[in-house]
């Protein structure tokens, strides 16, 4: 999947389609998902042009990728997740589950979040 300019988050941080942001600094944007799956669900977005983890991790500076993981941190302790848990997701590709071809994690929290995949869909 190539980077598309035109897609949603893109937009987002060009300031063409509005969030509801909780987060930002040099590197990174985060925002309220306007289709939560958890009580707290955010999306975490590097500024870059980076389609999915492989390109991030393959192209951004040490100073982006650890801006990204650090963001994820903050966001966490500032929505008081830290003590009764949270979970981060970053799908990538077709069999991952990746819409928008702009690396993105979500955070979810606030809510018991259960098994991370159904176990009737599980191999094992």
């Amino acid at each position: 999947m190539p980077y598309n300019p035109q897609n949603i988050f893109a937009k987002i941080l060009r300031g063409e389609i509005p969030c509801h942001k909780v987060y930002e600094d040099d590197h990174v944007l985060a925002f309220h998902d306007i289709h939560p799956q958890a009580k707290i669900h955010i999306l975490v977005i590097p500024k870059g042009a980076y389609v999915d983890m492989t390109d991030f991790s393959k192209n951004a500076s040490e100073r982006e990728i650890a801006a990204l993981f650090r963001a994820v941190a903050k966001i966490a302790k500032d929505h008081d997740l830290e003590s009764s848990g949270y979970r981060i997701l970053s799908n990538q590709g077709v069999n991952g589950g990746q819409e928008v071809p702009h690396l993105h994690i979500h955070l979810f929290g606030g809510q018991s979040l259960g098994p991370m995949l159904a176990r009737s869909q599980s191999p094992f």
